[in-house]
């Protein structure tokens, strides 16, 4: 299957998902930095799972699945380990509900790539599901290749982007953006100089103005 990379806002939407298992955790866990509306459907839950409960991350619905569950969902994700369960949530998912089985044996609109989050900065993995092993594998070198640093570099390149495209246009814009990925920016950032990364934004755009 070729899939269409895409990265969503669901930021309030409604995701449901059915199953409380480790692969439940797994969405939860995945899910909770999007500030989307989470809601678990399942008899038991782990008690990692229970602990977001309790934090109010997370809305458990301590019951079996009913189609009624997926009025509001914008995506759904089916992770029962009955294939009677996971067919009954297919069946009542609408066209327009976007649907993942963890269990791969009907429809799946998505799949989850492996997440490596520095802020703004999103890096994904995914080999479509032919070898998890080495999803993983790659997502931990790309972890110690853009290291905790990387959030703070990114936030200060688009802060410093917003600055240039409201005080220039045309070349000069262009220019200015281009010089934005000098080398040393990142070098500052890496060793806790934001300040010298400031002074520099403050310089360079002082020679055009």
């Amino acid at each position: 299957m070729n899939y269409f990379p895409l990265l969503l806002n669901i930021e309030y939407k409604t995701v449901v998902i059915i199953g409380g298992g480790h692969v439940a955790r797994q969405k939860v866990e995945a899910l909770l930095p999007t500030k989307a509306k989470i809601v678990v459907i399942s008899p038991t839950i782990t008690e990692e799972l229970l602990h977001y409960v309790e934090n109010h991350e997370v809305t458990w619905k301590m019951k079996e699945f009913e189609p009624a569950d997926l009025d509001d969902a914008a995506l759904v994700f089916a992770v029962t380990n009955s294939q009677v369960v996971n067919d009954a949530v297919e069946e009542a998912t609408q066209h327009w509900q976007l649907l993942s089985r963890a269990d791969v044996k009907g429809r799946v609109d998505f799949i989850n790539p492996a997440v490596l989050r520095r802020g703004d900065f999103i890096l994904t993995v995914s080999t479509s599901g032919a070898s998890p092993r080495l999803t993983r594998q790659v997502k931990a070198e790309l972890a110690e290749q853009y290291g905790d640093y990387y959030e703070q570099y990114v936030a200060f390149l688009g802060q410093a982007r917003q600055q240039i495209l409201a005080t220039f246009e045309g070349k000069v814009k262009n220019q200015l953006l281009i010089d934005l990925l000098e080398p040393q920016l990142l070098e500052w950032i890496k060793d806790g100089r934001l300040d010298n990364c400031d002074q520099w934004l403050q310089q360079r755009l002082g020679d055009y103005l």
